[in-house]
C-alpha cells in the first residue's frame, strides 16, 4: 500500500474535519497513519488486519477504564473501506520533550499492574513471522542462513513455552520501547496497542535489556529504566531465552528487506555472524 493508495482510502472513510488530501502523513508502513485537525487515522495495508484493529480499540477503551495514560480512541469500532481497516483517534498534543527509558518503565508497571481485560488478548507471538520474513528474502540471503534461523526458531520456541515467570503473567504491551512514549503536557502516554498480548511480563522487559546489549543503549539510560520498574530481568533465568527469540525474529525480519537492499543484507549477515559466533558484544543496527 502506497500513499496515494492510502489517501484513496483515507477520502472514502469521510472520517476526517478536511480534505483527506490536506492530511499530514505521519507514518507509512502496515499501517498508514495521518493527522487532521484534532484526529488521527490509521489505514491498515489488507483486510487480515481487521481484528487487529479490532482488538487494539477494545484494548484502547479497556485502558481509558481503567485509567491508564494512552492513547484515546475516537471512534469504537473499525470502519473496513475498500478492504483496508481504519481506526480514528484522538490526536495528541504535541510532544514536550522525546520519552526516557524511565517513563517507559513507569508506565510498564500500571499495565504489570493491571487484571485481566474482558477483550481476549493472544499470547506474544515473537517467532511467527519468521517463517514469512525468510520466504521474502528467497534467493537474497544465504540458504544456510535461513535454515540456521529456522532452526533457533524452532528451539527458542520450545524453550521459552517451558519457562518458569519471575512475574505473575497477565497483559503485556508487546513492544515496550520508548518510542510507544508520547510524554505530553500531563506526562507520559503510552501509545502503538496493536501488539497489547496476554504473556510472560518478561517480554515486555526484555525488549529494553536487548536495546542495551546490541543497539547502544546506554547502561544508565538502562540502570534508570530497571531502577524505576524495580526489577532488572537479566537477574532472570529465562532472560537468555526471550532474547534469544527476539533476536532470531530480528534477524529474519531485516533479511525480507535484503532483495532489494544491499545495506539490509550487510546487516542481516552482520546480525547472523554475531549469533553463529555466539558474541553478544556486536552492535547491531535498526533498519
Amino acid at each position: 500500500m502506497d500513499e496515494a493508495r492510502a489517501r484513496d482510502v483515507l477520502a472514502g472513510a469521510k472520517v476526517l474535519p478536511g480534505p483527506a488530501r490536506d492530511a499530514r502523513l505521519l507514518a507509512l508502513g502496515e499501517n498508514a497513519v495521518f493527522a487532521s485537525g484534532g484526529l488521527v487515522v490509521k489505514v491498515g495495508r489488507d483486510e487480515s488486519l481487521l481484528e487487529r484493529a479490532r482488538r487494539e480499540l477494545a484494548v484502547a477503551a479497556w485502558l481509558a477504564e481503567q485509567g491508564v495514560p494512552a492513547v484515546r480512541a475516537a471512534e469504537p469500532e473499525p470502519l473496513l473501506v475498500e478492504g483496508h481497516p481504519v481506526t480514528v483517534w484522538h490526536r495528541l498534543p504535541d510532544a514536550v520533550r522525546p520519552a526516557e527509558p524511565e517513563d517507559l518503565a513507569r508506565l510498564l508497571r500500571i499495565v504489570h499492574a493491571l487484571p485481566a481485560p474482558p477483550v481476549a488478548l493472544p499470547p506474544r507471538e515473537l517467532l511467527g513471522g519468521v517463517e514469512r520474513w525468510l520466504r521474502l528474502a528467497g534467493d537474497a540471503i544465504d540458504p544456510a542462513d535461513a535454515a540456521y534461523l529456522r532452526s533457533r526458531r524452532d528451539g527458542f520456541a520450545s524453550a521459552a513455552a517451558a519457562l518458569t515467570p519471575h512475574l505473575t503473567p497477565g497483559p503485556i504491551h508487546g513492544d515496550a520501547l520508548p518510542r510507544n512514549v508520547h510524554i505530553g503536557p500531563d506526562g507520559p502516554v503510552l501509545v502503538d496497542l496493536e501488539t497489547f498480548s496476554a504473556d510472560l511480563r518478561e517480554h515486555d522487559l526484555v525488549v529494553m535489556a536487548l536495546s542495551r546489549d546490541r543497539y547502544g543503549l546506554p547502561a544508565g539510560k538502562y540502570d534508570a529504566f530497571t531502577q524505576a520498574y524495580g526489577w532488572d530481568v537479566r537477574a532472570w533465568e529465562g532472560c537468555s531465552v526471550l532474547r534469544g527469540a527476539r533476536e532470531t525474529a530480528s534477524c529474519a525480519w531485516v533479511a525480507q528487506h535484503a532483495p532489494a537492499n544491499s545495506k539490509a543484507l550487510a546487516e542481516f549477515e552482520r546480525r547472523v555472524a554475531s549469533l553463529r559466533d555466539g558474541d553478544e558484544s556486536v552492535r547491531w543496527y535498526p533498519f
